[in-house]
């Protein structure tokens, strides 16, 4: 075939083709640069914070630097919490695998050093996408010392140390119920550590480093941020110490004493100013260890048969001793109302101190279905003086009282008490009150509410509540505001909070208090007609009034018959400093004391009294009873001639008893120093030794002080007494000793006694 040549112009398809190839890639790349740009400002601009974060994050690694969790102190600078440096041991299993460590040999040695389980070390170290796994927390210096020498030792890179911080409480079980207790991230979990946290807790720093491509810390390099830690703030309480301390001790003293099998619980208020002195409710528990329980519910909680029996009776076990009976617990306060029944009536004007009231031992009132009310007493207290009702706790003249007042002037009162309401106190789980409807409780046609509740009965309130009502009535009518933090200090030193005595109101008036404060020292110091007297402290002027009530939370879960036994005392009487109200919750009645609070509620603040008044700088004045009555200290008489140590003998209220022939004391029982019961025969070793046999303790329950302190004499062993009433003391009843019946001691032993005036037909049930 001849050749063929393409006409002109032949190759213009081509052409086309290519300027739209052309023209298709420039519209393409504009697209893409378009897309690419638009992703590059999105990455760059819009979303710039994210990658930013999320670069640092792949480049550096972040340690956080604990705070300092502040310290809570007492009100007189006394250390109630603190933290400490400790250790928190880890493993790193990414690292145990990286550097090709024993994780056997790892886990056998930790589990011996930190007493910890080997079979969970090990599982811990499996989890190989991991670089932190806590194999102990809070550990002591002593043992994180014997970590760093294995680790050390062995170059492991996968085991470590970092630091931490732990709580103490140098009081241990002190205050319990008060400070409260942080759980291991430190975050508070009860009382003022969980109150206060966001103050005591502070603002943690960090440490930022670069980290390389296996995320530990790179070497060799610059680059670090250092951010402060901000310690927490100091707490400063309105609690003391001393006070608290002799308020616990006490308190289950009676616990003890009494049988009591619900728990107690005891407030001691400044008068005046609203601050809690001291706040117990028992059983306590070791803030150190805050989780364990007593041996005996312990081995209660072992005899379960499942472990899901175990958990629940443990939990259940450790929510009761976190449980805070002064300020979670609504209860009828019983006789221990019937003072702000008569400071209404008196503060209206409807009673004057002159009045009188019959009791016949039963009263009615509109609404009642049956023959009426009774008093406790039922043969009636006859003709009273307004004193005397109080005197006697005659709830036959409170009732009377109260239909004086009115039911909406009553109800009026119960609210400016602060009745109706939470204290506010700074504590987590505030109870409030129960009190009846408005208007049922005013019903004219229906007063039997306004009658039970003259003496303290169908209603609820808490301890608090009744305390702070209670200062009221005696420090001029100014119901305070109750607090326990008295100041925050950031870290500095700086004052972040300052707390002042608050009056929300005045609810009586001066003239009116200064009635109620003579009556109610009547029913402490007349030793014939108070239900108090129980209450009196040698040497002291004591207010306050006794109440018993029944327990209407038990007796409906159980249908038995309960009662709380309380008293509420303050002094000095003519111009009180502090009130304290004890509440003893079922106390048994097989141990020889009437149950009641005049028996048991009142001898417990005396002897709460007798301790705090003269650390408070009260001054006592004795009678000159008293004086003779008292427990006295044995002077050392070794040394002396016969004749002088009777001389001193003598002088001092002892009688003696020389035992050998000779002219100067060589020994004598008791030793020297020992305080023992007024009147006490002490025994003279004339040239003659104190023989080494032992004598067997009598039964002394049942016994007067006085029958008891002489019986002892006469084999050699001695008794003492915490008993507040010295004017008293000989007559008094012995329920409890210190040593039981039947154990043999050396000769010259002092057996404490607990005593009781148990002239208990006045008091039963008042």
């Amino acid at each position: 075939m001849p050749n063929q040549t393409r006409p002109h112009g032949g190759n213009q398809p081509n052409r086309r083709m290519l300027r739209r190839a052309l023209f298709l890639l420039v519209v393409c790349g504009i697209v893409a640069f378009g897309v690419l740009i638009a992703k590059l400002y999105q990455i760059q601009i819009t979303q710039h914070d994210l990658y930013e974060s999320e670069a640092i994050t792949q480049q550096v690694r972040s340690t956080t630097v604990d705070s300092g969790r502040g310290t809570i102190y007492d009100r007189n600078g006394k250390i109630l919490a603190m933290s400490a440096t400790v250790d928190t041991i880890y493993i790193s299993p990414i690292e145990i695998i990286m550097y090709d460590e024993d994780p056997v040999f790892i886990a056998q040695n930790l589990s011996e050093i930190l007493d910890v389980d080997y079979g969970e070390i090990l599982e811990r170290t499996g989890e190989t996408d991991s670089w932190y796994q806590v194999v102990a927390r809070r550990v002591e210096q002593d043992v994180a010392d014997q970590v760093r020498e294995f680790k050390n030792e062995y170059d492991l890179k996968g085991v470590k140390i970092e630091t931490d911080s732990k709580r103490y409480y140098p009081y241990s079980t002190l205050a319990s119920h008060v400070i409260g207790f942080v759980g291991y991230e430190n975050t508070g979990l009860a009382g003022i550590e969980l109150q206060l946290d966001d103050e005591l807790t502070g603002t943690a720093g960090r440490v930022v480093r670069a980290k390389n491509a296996y995320g530990t810390d790179m070497l060799y390099t610059k680059f670090e941020d250092y951010y402060d830690a901000e310690d927490g703030c100091d707490v400063t309480l309105t609690i003391d110490t001393t006070i608290q301390y002799y308020m616990e001790k006490h308190l289950q003293q009676a616990v003890d004493d009494y049988g009591v099998q619900d728990g107690a619980a005891a407030i001691a208020m400044d008068v005046n100013t609203g601050e809690i002195l001291g706040m117990v409710s028992l059983g306590n528990f070791d803030l150190n260890d805050y989780q364990a329980v007593s041996e005996e519910t312990q081995a209660e909680i072992d005899a379960a048969e499942t472990e899901e029996e175990k958990s629940a009776l443990l939990t259940a076990a450790q929510q009761a001793q976190w449980h805070n009976n002064a300020v979670e617990d609504m209860y009828e306060p019983g006789s221990t109302f019937k003072p702000i029944t008569m400071a209404m009536a008196l503060q209206e004007g409807v009673v004057t101190a002159d009045s009188t009231f019959y009791c016949g031992g039963v009263w009615k009132v509109a609404g009642d279905t049956d023959e009426g009310r009774h008093c406790w007493l039922l043969t009636g207290h006859g003709m009273q003086t307004l004193t005397q009702c109080l005197q006697h706790s005659c709830n036959v003249a409170l009732m009377q009282i109260a239909q004086l007042v009115g039911a909406e002037k009553f109800y009026e009162y119960v609210d400016a008490f602060g009745l109706n309401e939470k204290t506010g106190i700074e504590l987590s789980g505030e109870a409030g009150s129960l009190w009846w409807d408005s208007e049922l409780f005013c019903n004219p046609y229906n007063q039997t509410q306004l009658a039970a509740a003259s003496f303290g009965q169908t209603f609820n309130i808490t301890p608090l509540q009744l305390i702070r009502a209670m200062c009221a009535v005696v420090n001029g009518g100014y119901l305070m505001q109750p607090y326990l933090v008295k100041q925050v200090t950031d870290s500095e030193g700086n004052t972040v909070l300052q707390k002042e005595p608050t009056v929300i109101r005045q609810v009586i008036s001066e003239e009116t208090s200064e009635i109620m404060r003579g009556i109610l020292e009547q029913v402490v110091s007349d030793s014939t007609e108070g239900t108090g007297k129980n209450a009196y402290v040698s040497g002291y002027r004591i207010g306050g009034k006794t109440g018993t009530s029944t327990d209407t939370v038990t007796e409906a879960a159980t249908g038995a018959k309960k009662y709380i036994v309380s008293f509420i005392g303050f002094a000095p009487a003519d111009d009180p400093e502090i009130c304290i109200l004890v509440l003893l919750k079922n106390p048994s009645s097989d141990t020889g004391v009437a149950v009641s609070g005049g028996n048991m509620g009142a001898p417990t603040v005396a002897n709460m009294m007798a301790d705090i008044l003269p650390y408070l700088g009260v001054e006592a004045v004795y009678s000159e009873d008293e004086a003779e009555n008292m427990d006295h200290s044995v002077p050392n008489l070794v040394g002396l001639s016969l004749e002088e140590a009777e001389q001193t003998l003598t002088a001092q209220g002892f009688t003696s008893r020389v035992i050998g022939s000779g002219g100067s004391i060589t020994a004598q029982l008791p030793a020297a120093n020992a305080v023992v019961a007024a009147g006490s025969q002490i025994l003279l070793y004339a040239d003659s030794e104190i023989p080494e046999e032992q004598e067997e303790v009598p039964d002394l329950t049942g016994l007067t002080y006085e029958i008891a302190r002489e019986r002892m004499g006469w084999v050699a062993l001695y008794i003492n007494t915490d008993y507040a009433n010295a004017a008293n003391i000989q007559n008094a009843i012995i329920t409890q000793q210190s040593i039981e019946a039947g154990t043999f001691v050396d000769y010259g032993t002092v057996i404490k006694v607990t005593l009781s005036n148990t002239d208990a037909s006045t008091n039963a049930i008042a």
